[in-house]
C-alpha cells in the first residue's frame, strides 16, 4: 500500500505526497486542496491478484488498456480557456457509475493509516470503490481520486473492467448534495508499479478532473499485480437533482 511522507521526513520517495503540515487546529468540514502543484496522494496498490492466486489460473487477468487510448502527452493537457462546465463547490461523492463497463457502486471514503498508508476498500464488498478524502470531491477544482480493487479472494472486483475503458467513455459520480458530476474520458494509462509517475497523475489541475486508479499490468504468482491502471477523466457536465 503507499506511504505517505510527511514535511521534513529525510529521503526521496517517488510515491509520496506532501500534504499540509497539521497546526493542531479544528479542520474545516471540507478538506483544503494542495497547493498547486503539490502531490495529492500516492500510489495506490489496492490488490495483488489474491483471486487470481487462488483460482490458479493466469488466463483471467482483467483487461489492458489499448495503446490508442493512452495520454497524447506527457502530462495531462492543460486547457487554453477557462472551462465550459462550472466546477462544483464541495460534497462527499456517494456512488460512481460508468455505463460502459457495467459499473454501478457505492463510494467509501479513504485515508491515512497509522503508518501513512493510503487506506484501501475493504474487500468484504466487491461492489465497493473509495474516494481519498485527504483531494477535492469529484466536481471540485483539482485531481479526484478513486481507487478500487480489481479482484478478492471470491472474484473480479468493482474495478476489473477499468482497462477496457476508452476515450470518450464518461464516468458519473453521484454527491450527497444531489447533483451528478459527469466526467468524459481522456486518457488511459497502465505503469509499472517502479514506474509510476506520481507528479502526472496526481498533481493539482486547473481544472476539475478524476483519477480512477486500479492495479493492473500483468500478473505473476510470485509478485501479484505488476502496476496500475489510471484512468484520466475531466468534467464534462453535471445533472441536478431529480434529472436525469
Amino acid at each position: 500500500m503507499p506511504r505517505v511522507r510527511r514535511p521534513g521526513s529525510a529521503g526521496p520517495d517517488p510515491y509520496s505526497a506532501k500534504p499540509a503540515e497539521d497546526s493542531g487546529q479544528p479542520k474545516p468540514k471540507a478538506p483544503r486542496r494542495p497547493s498547486k502543484g503539490a502531490i495529492v496522494a500516492a500510489m495506490v496498490a489496492v490488490a495483488t491478484g489474491a483471486w487470481l492466486m487462488h483460482d490458479g489460473s493466469q488466463t483471467k487477468n482483467p483487461p489492458t488498456p489499448n495503446s490508442a487510448d493512452a495520454l497524447t502527452s506527457a502530462a495531462p493537457p492543460k486547457p487554453s480557456a477557462p472551462p465550459s462546465v462550472t466546477p462544483l463547490p464541495y460534497s462527499v461523492p456517494d456512488r460512481i457509475h460508468i455505463p460502459a463497463i457495467y459499473v454501478n457502486a457505492p463510494l467509501t471514503q479513504l485515508g491515512l493509516d497509522a503508518n501513512d498508508n493510503l487506506q484501501v476498500p475493504p474487500d468484504t464488498n466487491r461492489n465497493l470503490a473509495g474516494w481519498y478524502k485527504g483531494g477535492p470531491t469529484p466536481g471540485q477544482v483539482g485531481a479526484s481520486v478513486i481507487a478500487g480493487h480489481v479482484d478478492t479472494m471470491k472474484g473480479p472486483a468493482v474495478f476489473y473492467n477499468l482497462g477496457s475503458l476508452h476515450k470518450g467513455n464518461t464516468i458519473e459520480v453521484h454527491r450527497q448534495d444531489g447533483r451528478t458530476a459527469v466526467f468524459t474520458i481522456y486518457g488511459i494509462e497502465v505503469y509499472s508499479k517502479a514506474n509510476f509517475p506520481t507528479g502526472r497523475v496526481y498533481n493539482d489541475t486547473p481544472d476539475a478532473e478524476l483519477r480512477l486508479i486500479t492495479c493492473g499490468g500483468g500478473f505473476t504468482k510470485k509478485t501479484g499485480y505488476l502496476g496500475n491502471v489510471v484512468v484520466y477523466a475531466r468534467l464534462s457536465g453535471t445533472k441536478q437533482p431529480g434529472r436525469k
